[in-house]
């Protein structure tokens, strides 16, 4: 019936405009002023909900009777709390090594869950398999128009609020769906001269390798702590929008990602994961000081923002044994 409940709830996007928040802490060790978008605070725990939201919706306009994605986590927790708004089934095939309570939290919302393979890309197999079925559709957690457009949406929210460009943007980087739909935002705003710097941690770092080789490359595995990150090839079109805008490509270890989280956690009281740890790290190893004194970024920046992707794969015990393994005391 037109007009019901769920068919309203379909006109409205699923993501919050986020805050941006001016942190005192970073912006003394930047030596400029650092913003912090705040996309941990959406309604599914990450930024991954502007784009898979808006594909969805797209969906559920077509026709799709059943939802399937395949996760690290914070896609699928995405996918599935927009199955809940619009009142679908879905189906969400993680890796067997994926947190307890990003399970709980699948289940919590309604989804059906499928743990397949060690890695996202073992899990994605078994997920195109499923999205062959009468009526299902697979959810990217993405690689696809819709959801960098989705994404787009995070650099409005950005011009609204700072009304000038900043100095440089910084995003962490796993299969490229962020990079790819801040791209278009920049574009869409007239911003695309903003660099971005694009951070990803040693052992998933899928975008730095294809650039380095100009071409598509599949990692040989995914050694990172930073599971959310790793997707083995990025997305062609997040490699295109390295190469045709101004993307400054970094790669910091593990023990640099999960540093960054523990000293967010102390300077903002906010918890976040090792791939949003990989972001954090270009303020806090240093990093954007050295682009600057290498000439590749702005010797004064008017400003940093960096987008505080969020992440449900962490909790303070997880966030105790990442410490442990890599030696942090």
């Amino acid at each position: 019936m037109e007009g019901t409940l769920a068919g309203r709830a379909t006109a409205e996007p699923f993501h919050i405009t986020t805050p941006l928040l001016e942190s005192w802490a970073l912006s003394q060790v930047a030596g400029t002023t650092v913003f912090l978008k705040c996309e941990n605070v959406q309604p599914a725990g990450s930024f991954k909900i502007r784009g898979i939201g808006h594909f969805c919706q797209e969906m559920a306009k077509k026709g799709c009777q059943h939802l399937v994605c395949s996760s690290g986590g914070n896609a699928g927790i995405a996918a599935a709390y927009a199955a809940q708004r619009l009142g679908l089934p879905a189906t969400v095939v993680l890796p067997e090594t994926s947190a307890p309570q990003v399970v709980r939290r699948l289940r919590g919302l309604g989804a059906q869950v499928q743990l397949a393979g060690q890695v996202w890309d073992e899990a994605n197999t078994r997920a195109l398999e499923l999205a062959r079925r009468d009526g299902w559709v697979y959810v990217s957690p993405f690689d696809h128009p819709l959801i960098w457009e989705g994404h787009a949406s995070l650099v409005l929210e950005l011009k609204e609020a700072l009304k000038t460009p900043p100095g440089v943007l910084v995003l962490a980087v796993g299969g490229g769906g962020l990079l790819a739909g801040v791209a278009a935002g920049l574009q869409a705003v007239g911003w695309q001269h903003v660099p971005l710097v694009a951070m990803e941690t040693r052992g998933a770092h899928c975008l730095h390798a294809a650039l380095e080789a100009g071409r598509l490359i599949t990692l040989p595995d995914i050694s990172s702590v930073a599971k959310s990150l790793g997707a083995k090839t990025v997305a062609a079109r997040a490699l295109e929008c390295a190469q045709e805008y101004k993307v400054v490509s970094e790669v910091v270890e593990d023990t640099e990602a999960v540093s960054a989280v523990q000293r967010f956690l102390d300077d903002e009281r906010m918890l976040v994961e090792p791939a949003c740890g990989a972001a954090l790290a270009a303020v806090y190893s240093g990093l954007l000081g050295k682009l600057q004194a290498q000439g590749r970024l702005s010797p004064s920046l008017a400003s940093v923002v960096v987008i505080v992707c969020g992440g449900n794969n962490i909790d303070s015990g997880q966030l105790q044994l990442l410490k442990s393994q890599l030696g942090h005391s």
